[in-house]
Formats: structure tokens, C-alpha cells, sequence
């Protein structure tokens, strides 16, 4: 496995886990439910990247279309309209910037304007999104599993052990990859916690980690916030899963077992209590500090 991450502008050391700062430009986030993007005020969410980074982030992910369940699909209009002026900022803060899509024309567009990373919920699936990743020299690229699509993902969820079948995707998925002449060291899998799995499965995998390491690539992890800490810490006796806005203790402590399994890159909302988290966690483990 490749100790660093190659983007387009950055080569991304993965000697120790790094800190993905999730910025949706988006009203209807199924974490933050739009509380930092306003059409009307567009400096809001310009200034949470600012604060992310103050936080301790070492990346941004900006998305502008919410992949929540059931979630309908955005025109490409609105969600270039969403991202474009978020990408323009992020890219000039000296930090690797990854734009979450699976269009390939928004693929394109941020690239163009620097951005480093693609990272695609559909593990570019979509019809001509491979290409345009194939055909940049020096792209990141972030390949999830997801099971079916997002308006029918948890409707009907994958079934039995999810394990085998999780790895067969990423590993055919990276193998598509790289036989589009793409260099093993741009990517980087993700086994898509809450994408269509139930709350044991999305366990499994947090269990079974080491399995998907052994593809050779490096691991994103993305438990913050999601709908099976809620139900894992769900009050006894309630039978309603933990608010969101309480997630945050649960999804630190998800961040730290992935990392300590041997994830490399958390995708992350709550940036300073995951950094702040990974201090004490790589002064009891011996690694390079954060």
C-alpha cells in the first residue's frame, strides 16, 4: 500500500490518519440540514471552510447534492451553481480540496479550477465519469460502494454478510481504474457506511476493516454523524435513535476505530473533537503526533 495519497496539486502523507472536513453546500444535509450554505448569503459557507481548517482539518470535501436516503437527484445547473463558488475558495486556502459527485460535467468543471480530489459516492459508475478521472494526470479519486441508489438504498438494503461483497465492488472498481492507465497511488476506497447497508451490516464492516485493507489500497472512513451510531446509541427504552445533534461523542469514537483499524483518511463534520481525539490517540499509540 502506497504511504501517500497522490491529488492533483498534493501528495498526501498517509503515514498517519488525516482529517477530511465535510463542507455541504447543500439546504437539505442529512447531518446539518443546510445550517451553513444560504443562497442568499453565500459567505457563510466559505467561511465554515476557514473554520475547519482553524480546526485542524488537512482536506476539504464540498458537495452540493445531499446523498441522503431518499434524496432526489439535483440538475447539474444547480449543483455546478451550488459548488462552483466553494471550489474557487477552497482551492486558494493550500490545502488538498476533493469535490463529492458523481457528474462527470461537475467532474470536469472542478478539476479545471484545481481541485484535487474526486470522491463519487457512485464509484464512477455513471457514464463518462471514469474517463474524465482517467484522463487527468495527477487526480485523486475516492471510490464508495453503495448498494443500489439513494431514493431506494434503505428500502431495500443489501442482505446476509455484506463483507464479500463490498470487497468484490471495490476491488473490481479500483481494477477498472487501473486499467485506464490510472496509477494505483491516486486512490483511495471508501465501503460506504450507511450507502444501503443495515445497522449490523455497517458493524461488520467496521469490524471486518483489515479484510478491505488487504485490496492494497488506502481506506476512507465516513461514520460521522450516520444513522447507525444514532441507532447503537439509541436511549434505553426510547426505541428513537440518538438526535443528531448528539452524534458527536459517537462519531469520534467511530473516527478512532476506523483509524485504529487502519483507515487513513475520516471523513469528518466535527473536525476539532476528531483532531483533538487523534492527539491522544497517537500519543498512546506511538505514532507521529497530529
Amino acid at each position: 500500500m502506497t504511504p501517500f495519497w497522490q491529488t492533483s496539486r498534493f501528495q498526501i502523507d498517509l503515514s498517519r490518519p488525516r482529517v477530511m472536513g465535510i463542507v455541504n453546500a447543500t439546504p437539505d444535509s442529512f447531518a446539518d440540514g443546510g445550517v451553513y450554505f444560504s443562497e442568499s448569503k453565500p459567505s457563510t459557507v466559505l467561511a465554515h471552510c476557514d473554520q475547519l481548517l482553524k480546526d485542524g482539518a488537512d482536506m476539504l470535501d464540498i458537495g452540493g447534492e445531499s446523498t441522503r436516503p431518499g434524496s432526489p437527484p439535483l440538475p447539474l445547473a444547480e449543483e455546478l451553481a451550488r459548488v462552483l463558488p466553494v471550489l474557487r475558495h477552497a482551492v486558494t486556502l493550500g490545502v488538498p480540496v476533493s469535490v463529492d459527485t458523481y457528474k462527470p460535467e461537475v467532474m470536469q468543471v472542478a478539476l479545471d479550477l484545481g481541485v484535487d480530489i474526486i470522491n463519487d459516492v457512485w464509484a464512477l459508475r455513471r457514464p463518462g465519469a471514469l474517463p474524465v478521472v482517467a484522463a487527468h494526470p495527477r487526480c485523486g479519486v475516492c471510490l464508495m460502494h453503495m448498494h443500489r441508489d439513494p431514493q431506494t438504498m434503505q428500502v431495500a438494503p443489501m442482505t446476509g454478510s455484506v463483507l464479500p461483497a463490498v470487497r468484490a465492488f471495490l476491488q473490481s472498481a479500483a481494477q477498472a481504474l487501473l486499467d485506464a492507465g490510472v496509477d494505483r497511488s491516486r486512490v483511495v476506497l471508501d465501503p460506504g457506511i450507511g450507502f444501503g447497508k443495515t445497522v449490523a451490516q455497517n458493524f461488520e464492516l467496521l469490524r471486518e476493516q483489515h479484510s478491505l485493507l488487504d485490496l492494497g489500497f488506502p481506506l476512507l472512513a465516513g461514520w460521522s454523524r450516520k444513522s447507525a451510531l444514532g441507532a447503537a446509541c439509541s436511549p434505553a427504552g426510547s426505541g428513537e435513535p440518538l438526535p443528531m445533534s448528539e452524534r458527536v461523542l459517537p462519531s469520534v469514537a467511530a473516527a478512532l476505530l476506523a483509524a485504529e483499524r487502519g483507515a487513513r483518511v475520516l471523513r469528518v463534520h466535527d473536525v476539532r473533537e476528531t483532531v483533538l481525539a487523534l492527539k491522544v490517540w497517537t500519543a498512546a499509540s506511538g505514532t507521529r503526533p497530529i
